[in-house]
């Protein structure tokens, strides 16, 4: 058991606690003579998938003309990007070359292994039906996408399909991450196509 002294120097205060945010501002000392200092984490998950993101919609501006631009980016362990890729149904005349898709399937030649658990897919598209079924058949340990799909999202707006139930594999899912960015780009697409 700690005596008064002891437990005053190990006291700790949550961030936004007012009085202690007030004492800081103050150069004021806690109770005991200890000094508060307000300590955010180097960096959030938020700001990492942020900037991860950026690298997703640099490949999504380098999607081939016809395809709609979406960008795919796998990141290793190490957090440094694998492998980019886009869209290119149209360019390869197939169904399957979606960005997801492809950017797994670079990833895991590239590394020689199908199973990517310590690795992370970036997308700025919420993937369909197919593209979250790669994403767990090849057990990324997370997905992180941009732009909600309403129509055709499987990771939470139109069906869930990587938190079925019963799945053997879930990875972890943010979404919605530089959402703006992303959906301007496929809003633009689609606005050149009614022209």
């Amino acid at each position: 058991m700690l005596d008064d002294a002891a437990a005053g120097a190990v006291q700790r205060r949550v961030l936004g606690d007012a009085d202690a945010a007030a004492r800081v501002a103050a150069g004021d000392s806690e109770p005991g003579g200890t000094t508060t200092t307000r300590v955010l984490p180097e960096q959030s998950a938020l700001t990492c998938a942020r900037a991860r993101m950026e690298h997703a919609l640099a490949a999504a501006r380098d999607t081939p003309a016809g395809d709609i631009p979406v960008g795919a980016v796998v990141f290793g362990p190490d957090g440094t990007p694998i492998v980019a890729a886009t869209n290119r149904r149209q360019a390869d005349n197939d169904p399957t070359a979606h960005a997801e898709v492809l950017a797994l399937r670079a990833a895991a030649e590239k590394l020689g292994r199908w199973r990517l658990e310590d690795c992370e897919l970036v997308v700025t598209l919420e993937p369909c039906v197919m593209c979250a079924g790669a994403a767990v058949a090849a057990r990324v340990g997370s997905i992180v996408f941009g732009a909600w799909e309403p129509k055709t999202g499987a990771c939470g707006s139109y069906v869930d399909a990587v938190r079925a139930p019963g799945a053997l594999y879930v990875p972890e899912v943010r979404g919605g991450v530089a959402e703006y960015e992303s959906q301007r780009l496929i809003h633009s697409f689609f606005s050149d196509l009614r022209r």
